[in-house]
């Protein structure tokens, strides 16, 4: 059995419906349009967008979940400045959901919005739009006073991949806020510029474990990762075992066999995530340098790690026999 709004005709009601004095009814029928999947039911939704009942306006703002395209966006841009936060909130999830780039013409200019929570939102939604005239407003927004803006700024800019972006996120790299850093961090991956490793590297130095440990991660995806080998090796006695695990595993990305000896030590931490880690990729790099390391640890407590050990041991084996065939 279907819901109330089944086809067109029962849309051209729905204004009826949604009128009804009791709000816990208009949000039923608002959940009803939003199940309909009809495109023709957000121009019925958005003339709820000013209900006096702020649940009625969360519901209809968690509709427009199901819905794309510039009307909605329109909508959901006149939810996101609503004065009640969780109508707000709930609009800014549902505008990181739209996909179609001609939303953007009527996002874009929040990004300059009077309230942080909305130029946040707005950015929040450019990303998944990948629209090149994003670019500009994103590097102004990198100068914003408020983190949690220049963070998605970043987040724009990561996932529009152009080269002339790299300077500002270089840049970015030395922000004052760690989880500025860390977002520039995870941005250069895809440049292919050296520039961008040597930031990415520069900051597996950082104060901040988190931002060191995205470093560690982020070199074993870049082009020109191979340049911080040393630098990773070095990581793997950080203080934290996260940095150390994806250290770790970047290392085995790049089958780097002078890091074998160093990367066995993580066999033996307590944290059985690193032990796995520490496996696979001596697995990756198959260096018979490590079998007596490994085959200590094939009857580890953690069945992953035992999985990997053996796996790793198969691996050398398999090198070795190659190599004297």
């Amino acid at each position: 059995m279907g819901g109330p709004f089944e086809s067109y005709d029962d849309l051209e009601d729905a204004d009826e419906r949604l009128q009804v004095d009791d709000p816990g009814e208009r949000r039923v029928a608002v959940i009803a349009l939003a199940n309909s999947g009809d495109p023709a039911a957000v121009g019925h939704l958005a003339k709820l967008v000013t209900d006096i009942d702020d649940g009625v306006r969360q519901q209809v703002a968690i509709a427009f979940g199901e819905f794309d395209g510039p009307e909605t966006a329109a909508a959901l841009v006149k939810l996101l400045v609503d004065p009640e936060q969780k109508v707000a909130s709930a609009a800014a999830d549902s505008m990181a959901e739209l996909k179609d780039p001609l939303c953007a013409d009527v996002i874009i200019p929040l990004v300059t919005h009077g309230h942080a929570f909305v130029r946040m939102a707005a950015l929040r939604s450019l990303k998944e739009l990948r629209r090149k005239d994003t670019l500009k407003p994103a590097l102004e927004a990198l100068q914003d006073p408020d983190a949690s803006v220049r963070v998605q700024a970043i987040g724009v800019i990561g996932f529009l991949k152009i080269e002339e972006s790299i300077p500002a996120l270089t840049a970015a790299t030395d922000d004052n806020d760690p989880y500025v850093r860390r977002a520039a961090v995870s941005a250069l991956a895809f440049s292919k510029m050296k520039p961008a490793a040597e930031a990415i590297t520069k900051a597996l130095n950082d104060s901040d474990w988190m931002v060191r440990e995205m470093s560690a991660e982020t070199l074993g995806q870049n082009a020109n990762g191979p340049i911080a080998i040393d630098a990773l090796i070095h990581a793997l006695d950080d203080d934290f075992w996260q940095v150390r695990l994806k250290s770790t595993r970047s290392l085995g990305r790049m089958k780097v066999s002078k890091a074998t000896l160093p990367i066995c030590k993580g066999l033996s931490h307590e944290q059985a995530n690193l032990r796995k880690e520490s496996a696979a990729a001596l697995g990756e790099i198959a260096d018979p340098a490590a079998q007596p390391f490994l085959e200590e640890v094939v009857d580890d407590l953690d069945p992953e790690v035992r999985k990997n050990a053996r796996w790793a041991l198969q691996q050398i084996a398999s090198r070795s026999s190659r190599a004297s065939s």
